[in-house]
């Protein structure tokens, strides 16, 4: 069997295994070829963040530099890159530069003899937000059976065990909805845990009270400040099932914040760059 004859299979088990593991990872597309080249129209390779190719095969040496640079840039910024590879007297042609950016390509440059050009597609493949729900009411229930369908990796969290350990998951985040069964010891643990954000479901008399007892036994008040209580955005959720609407929300506002920043940020400095043009 040679490089090129891999199967989807293949790569679809690699990734599969991946995805359990919580590992981050690429998969390269070839999406067009001119002239000579080795991987044609449809070749795939499955790549690790450094951009070294862990299944699959689109291509050899001339293609490998731009892969790895086009793999680390793309999870640098987070985002699918499209690069368009060229021979030098093409590139002139085009009037384009190695490394240019134009309108969404990156274009780079084929040294190799064959002159052949290719155009290729990189996907990232990133770990599941990890949300952490201690408690088995209602609200906890249909909470978990909702995050699952919006692509959230979910786990129990165990009051009466060490906090979870983080993952290399995107980000995490707790939510309390023990709703009066062991409030205390699964609140305790949630404070104790990494977590990006965490949430308690109650009302603010209720948290107030939890708390006070908390700092009594040393908790820090710090700590504590920084739980949203009561969880979820206030749209009069009243039962269980719209309480945990309201809460996936307020974690989905949370968790695509810095995406809005970065896009804010990337079209602040558009703007500068067109106004000093």
């Amino acid at each position: 069997m040679t490089p090129a004859e891999l199967t989807d299979t293949e790569i679809a088990s690699l990734a599969q295994d991946l995805r359990a593991r919580g590992e981050p990872f690429a998969i390269a597309t070839v999406v067009r070829t001119l002239g000579a080249t080795a991987a044609k129209p449809g070749a795939k390779a499955l790549l690790d963040t450094e951009g070294e190719i862990l299944q699959g095969w689109i291509g050899g040496g001339c293609v490998r530099g731009a892969l790895k640079k086009a793999v680390k840039r793309a999870m640098a910024e987070g985002a699918p890159q499209l690069v368009s590879l060229h021979p030098q007297d093409l590139l002139d042609e085009k009037g384009v530069a190695s490394g240019e950016d134009v309108e969404g390509v990156r274009f780079a440059r084929n040294g190799c003899p064959s002159k052949g050009s290719m155009d290729f597609f990189v996907e990232l493949i990133l770990p599941l937000p990890e949300l952490v729900i201690y408690g088995e009411a209602p609200v906890a229930q249909s909470l978990a059976r909702l995050a699952e369908q919006f692509q959230w990796a979910v786990r129990r969290g165990d009051p009466e065990a060490d906090p979870p350990e983080p993952t290399t998951g995107e980000t995490r985040m707790i939510v309390v909805a023990s709703q009066g069964k062991n409030d205390l010891a699964c609140l305790k643990q949630a404070l104790e845990a990494q977590a990006e954000f965490v949430a308690f479901v109650g009302s603010h008399r209720k948290f107030a009270a939890l708390s006070e007892t908390l700092i009594a036994r040393g908790q820090s008040a710090a700590d504590l400040n920084r739980v949203q209580a009561p969880a979820g955005l206030a749209i009069g959720a009243v039962t269980p099932d719209e309480i945990a609407l309201s809460i996936l929300a307020q974690l989905t506002e949370v968790r695509r914040r810095h995406h809005r920043r970065e896009d804010s940020d990337a079209l602040d400095s558009m703007v500068k760059k067109e106004l000093t043009a």
